[in-house]
């Protein structure tokens, strides 16, 4: 049964009718000595109750035995408080109407008041308790933010919550909060910390002695104690959370850490190894926002679609942790060199690998025998410049002393701990402190890591008495580290138990979520979630979450418990949760199962005409372009280069950004640096093909109608789409057809008026046929003509995807891509392509149904129109596909743009 203890002894003027209602916890210690006060108790959670059944009928509501002005002037004496304080004293209580102007949250008494402290010298403590007319018997404290300083004053909505959600407060919670102990403009503002009882209260001790005051205020007003106490946090708030359940486990029933810095001393250790990276050597290790958002480009584009899904998420972060190296290397100034925006120089680099790598501690250990702090992810998604984040690595290279909104956000917050939590030096250059051997500092990192840290991981006090704990963090935090919560984690379920931990903790974690920030803000009821475990027994499960970013707002994803994490089902609408699974693999994406097992030769051509040579080897990946036939270069022209893993068999390559794919049936696409300028031609190349020596030349493997589309270079090498229709006879002749109208597709027709025709002859020489044209209004010969260019039959498995190459002069020339003109096969073209363009500009499309996104632009498709075997495409991006075995093909219908456009899928 509750525990008794009279109330508020001291009052100046006691107020008869307020004593006698309060029926409170007996006095046990507190004051000078510091022993604790008991709790008031709370009903225990009810064990074994059916997960499939109604939910905890609410209380009957309690109404206030004590008006709300009777509270204003009470004095608390010290023996009230469970931790040494003089004592507290209510300085305003104010009855608010749900009517009044402004007022959203209902009847309630607004109380006030400050809590004393034992040094004359430190600041009081300032709290807010809030007393709703009809309460629900449940209450909860709101954590802090940041260095505090500023009152929580508990009218909050729940933090990531559903936006339509009413705060707790209007529902029927008493709700309070402080100001961690201390009072300024800022929360990046640490001065309080050179006071030792400011720093205590700010550790942690401001909340119990908060919640003390909060308890015997509940009781006075209502004559009764509540039913259910939770606590609710969010960063520095989430590390409240985890304080108060490892020092007072008895306190809440249940609590919710969002993105806790529960690992405080090591967050800011980090910060200091941060700054130090970027501001050695006069900052030549500083990266300004262009150099920043390169970084980030770059992981995205490597990373994005490891989940399954082009959606702007990171979501598969462990996969894309292995790409580390990968990411780095292609980032790489040459020489090491600084060399402008598109690169980063080696001290760039090692700043990028100071924020993502985790800081070891091997000379020492924090509190809780702590040996890490987690680095952040910034080379697996999380965001540090741009629209998707407040916080930045700063303006200029020299940082303030001390560091200010000028300098990298990280380090502002690491320069204030260093200033007055360590030093108690306002103008300590704490680029001095190193985190890995801090010297003669190393004894009191380590006791203020005792004040502040909450890692202590044995749980069971609070787990054993019904106690259950919900924990959130963003896998895209760019302030406190999600590795550091993974960390602490791990190192519960080391010591309480998996068993233990199954029943009491929660740990989700959102790919894209920063620090309240990021390209995925997740909504969710965490109350109710929390509130049906602890009343009605109902543990959370796999949960949705709505976005809550502006550009993406209302997409879902499922919430997944760590370490699992969202994977696209590949089917079905990327926005809605019901097409993700919560999956815990983690794969190589450096693994191509289509990278040859030796050394290999592919076949093909480029949309200048070009027919070349591809020579990879496997093992180094590195190959060699040869030109075979090309009226822009000699015939032998070689390229060299080596080929960077970016996952998802596609690789970098030192072809001025063009970027290869190794699709499946030894197809593949990639590009060649442009005769002139930083560009690149785009091509494809077969590792098979067909091959004619035999005399009589017979081509029925191959002959067939074809829909054709390409590009064609004109005067001043204009590019224009080509669409058309091919037929290839089984005696090696072939005629081109383009509608005499549109100038497009056609349905071939052998008396087509707008028409090219000629014959084949195979070059053994070359693994080519060179391509003859004869007069377009002769019959078929395969004897005189002039050469034209060359045609490669690819094989993509077991299917022939011929290229016809045009090189007819300087002033006409191109590409060709063909496939059978038959209907089109439902679902045959869908999947991701890596699409190349004859601007030479690269883009993803993904084509599902009827559904297209070419390049973020939008559209539905239309199967065989204007004829069989072409997909129209609508939208922003008008113009039509033609598709054969994973190779696709565009031609763009007017607007701006690549005129062409191929790809292969991956």
């Amino acid at each position: 049964m509750p525990l008794r203890h009279p109330l508020l002894a001291g009052r100046a003027t006691a107020l008869p009718a307020l004593f006698g209602l309060a029926l409170l916890l007996t006095a046990c210690g507190g004051g000078s000595d510091g022993a604790a006060v008991p709790p008031v108790a709370t009903q225990p959670p009810p064990t074994g109750a059916d997960p499939d059944g109604p939910p905890p009928q609410p209380e009957v509501p309690t109404a206030p035995l004590v008006a709300c002005s009777a509270l204003a002037g009470t004095v608390i004496a010290p023996a009230r408080i469970g931790l040494p304080t003089q004592g507290a004293t209510i300085t305003t209580a104010t009855a608010v109407g749900a009517g009044d102007a402004g007022n959203t949250l209902g009847d309630y008494c607004r109380v006030r008041g400050t809590i004393q402290p034992i040094d004359a010298q430190a600041p009081v403590i300032q709290f807010a308790v809030n007393l709703p007319q009809q309460w629900n018997r449940k209450l909860i404290h709101f954590g802090g933010g940041g260095f505090n300083g500023r009152l929580i004053d508990g009218t909050e909505p729940i933090r990531f919550g559903p936006i339509d959600k009413p705060a707790p407060l209007a529902l029927g919670y008493v709700t309070f909060g402080d100001d961690g102990g201390h009072q300024s403009g800022s929360i990046t503002d640490a001065q309080f910390a050179a006071n030792d009882e400011a720093l205590a209260n700010y550790g942690g001790q401001a909340l119990k002695k908060t919640h003390d005051v909060a308890l015997q205020l509940v009781q006075a007003h209502y004559g009764r104690a509540p039913a259910h106490a939770y606590f609710l946090g969010t960063s520095t708030g989430g590390r409240d959370a985890l304080a108060h359940i490892q020092r007072w486990p008895a306190d809440y029933d249940g609590v919710i850490a969002n993105e806790p810095a529960l690992n405080y001393a090591g967050t800011r250790l980090s910060n200091l190894a941060v700054g130090r990276a970027l501001y050695a050597n006069g900052g030549a290790g500083w990266l300004n926002v262009a150099k920043t958002l390169l970084v980030q480009r770059t992981v995205l584009a490597a990373c994005d679609k490891l989940d399954g899904a082009a959606d702007g998420i990171v979501s598969n972060v462990e996969s894309c942790r292995q790409l580390n190296t990968q990411i780095l290397d292609s980032l790489r100034c040459s020489g090491g060199t600084d060399s402008g925006d598109g690169c980063l120089s080696d001290p760039q680099l090692a700043s990028i690998r100071a924020i993502e790598s985790p800081l070891e501690f091997t000379r020492y250990a924090l509190a809780n025998g702590t040996t890490r702090a987690g680095g952040y992810n910034i080379l697996e998604g999380a965001l540090v410049a741009g629209p998707f984040t407040t916080r930045d690595l700063g303006t200029r290279r020299t940082p303030g002393n001390p560091a200010t909104s000028a300098d990298a956000n990280m380090y502002v917050t690491g320069d204030q701990w260093a200033k007055f939590f360590v030093t108690r030096n306002a103008t300590f250059d704490s680029l001095t402190l190193d985190p890995l051997d801090p010297g003669a500092f190393t004894a009191r990192v380590v006791e203020a890591s005792a004040i502040t840290d909450a890692t202590d991981p044995d749980l069971r006090p609070f787990l054993a008495r019904g106690g259950r704990l919900i924990l959130l963090h963003g896998l895209g935090d760019e302030v406190i580290s999600p590795n550091s919560t993974i960390d602490y984690y791990r190192r519960v379920v080391a010591t309480v138990g998996q068993a233990a931990v199954d029943q009491g903790v929660r740990f989700y974690t959102v790919p894209g979520m920063g620090h309240g920030t990021g390209v995925f803000i997740p909504n969710w009821d965490s109350l109710a979630a929390l509130e049906n475990w602890v009343e009605g027994g109902l543990a959370p499960a796999t949960g949705v979450a709505v976005d809550a970013v502006p550009a993406t707002y209302g997409r879902t994803r499922p919430l997944c418990q760590f370490p699992a994490w969202p994977k696209y089902k590949g089917s079905g609408s990327l926005d809605a949760a019901v097409n993700y699974s919560c999956v815990t693999e983690t794969v190589d994406p450096l693994a191509c199962p289509n990278l040859p097992a030796v050394a290999t030769v592919y076949k093909g051509g480029d949309f200048l005409g070009e027919e070349l040579r591809l020579s990879l080897d496997p093992a180094t990946l590195h190959y060699t372009l040869t030109l075979d036939a090309s009226l822009q270069r000699p015939a032998g022209t070689q390229r060299t280069g080596t080929l960077l893993p970016l996952g998802a068999c596609s690789y970098g390559s030192a072809e001025n950004g063009a970027t290869f794919v190794l699709g499946a049936g030894g197809v593949v696409q990639g590009g060649i640096a442009t005769p002139s300028g930083n560009s690149f031609v785009p091509l494809i190349a077969f590792q098979n093909s067909f091959e004619n020596s035999a005399a009589p030349a017979t081509f029925n493997p191959v002959a067939n109608i074809f829909n054709s589309a390409g590009v064609q270079y004109g005067a001043g090498g204009t590019a224009s789409g080509y669409a058309g229709s091919t037929r290839v006879r089984n005696a090696g002749t072939f005629q081109s057809c383009q509608d005499p109208v549109t100038g497009g597709f056609m349905t071939y027709d052998a008396d087509c008026t707008s028409t090219t025709k000629g014959y084949l002859v195979y070059n053994a020489g070359r693994n080519a046929f060179d391509m003859m044209s004869t007069s377009p209004t002769g019959s078929a010969t395969t004897t005189g003509g002039t050469p034209s260019g060359s045609v490669i039959f690819g094989k993509v498995g077991a299917t022939t995807v011929p290229l016809f190459l045009v090189r007819e002069s300087g002033t006409r020339f191109g590409l060709r891509l063909q496939a059978v003109q038959q209907g089109v096969v439902a679902g045959a073209a869908d999947g991701r392509y890596l699409m190349a363009g004859s601007d030479g500009t690269a883009h993803e499309a993904t084509l599902a149904g009827s559904s297209l996104n070419l390049g973020g632009a939008t559209g539905t498709l239309v199967a065989d129109s204007p004829v069989l075997g072409v997909l129209q495409g609508s939208g922003t991006r008008a113009g039509h596909f033609i598709h054969s075995a994973g190779v696709l093909g565009f031609v763009a219908q007017g607007g701006s743009g690549a005129a062409f456009e191929l790809g292969v899928r991956n």
